[in-house]
């Protein structure tokens, strides 16, 4: 029997690399276009894992057929959230917010198949040292930052500001592994 076709409602490609280290790699690759403005009172882990079941479920509707697997991170310090910096400033300022202090990434992963929509929040939590301006300086101008929620990117120069993780570093990546290769499995999905 074949597997159904698998389509990554992202265009991330770090994700693209996640899914490569446990042996899935995607049929197709359609981003979800959806609103990622978080509600009112909404909490951080309410609004990772409805905006990963929005994604999964705008792919769905137009591949009804296939198994849909969409994922969002969200950097929130208290309940604020830090979404992906609009420009240098807004970079600097996350940075310095995050600066010698602890603070939560949730990854949302949900997979769509068959009418069905099932979803996994998977907190990390994630502390940063002191930094000074020229260390914040020298990364804004470095680029990182652009596309990230946090305005970093663990995987990079950022990686030197961790003292200390707490869960699932994939996960602050973008995309928890184990969490993600039983939501395929649950939807019939298995790499081959």
């Amino acid at each position: 029997m074949s597997r159904p076709e698998l389509v990554l409602a992202s265009a991330s490609p770090r994700r693209i690399e996640l899914l490569a280290l446990v042996g899935v790699t995607p049929d197709r690759i359609e981003p979800a276009d959806i609103d990622e403005t978080p509600l009112k009172d909404e909490t951080p882990p309410r609004l990772a894992a409805r905006l990963a079941v929005g994604k999964a479920e705008a792919v769905s509707a137009r591949t009804p057929d296939a198994v849909v697997l969409a994922a969002d991170t969200v950097v929130a310090v208290g309940r604020r959230f830090l979404e992906k910096a609009a420009d240098e400033a807004e970079a600097t300022r996350f940075l310095k917010l995050l600066s010698g202090r602890g603070h939560r990434v949730l990854t949302g992963v949900a997979v769509a198949a068959k009418g069905k929509t099932s979803v996994r929040v998977v907190e990390t939590r994630v502390s940063f040292k002191v930094l000074s301006d020229a260390e914040i300086a020298a990364y804004v101008a470095s680029g990182e930052w652009q596309g990230k929620a946090g305005a970093y990117g663990i995987q990079g120069r950022a990686g030197a500001f961790v003292t200390r993780l707490v869960g699932s570093y994939p996960a602050v990546m973008g995309l928890p592994l184990y969490e993600t290769v039983n939501l395929l499995g649950g939807a019939g999905w298995r790499a081959a």
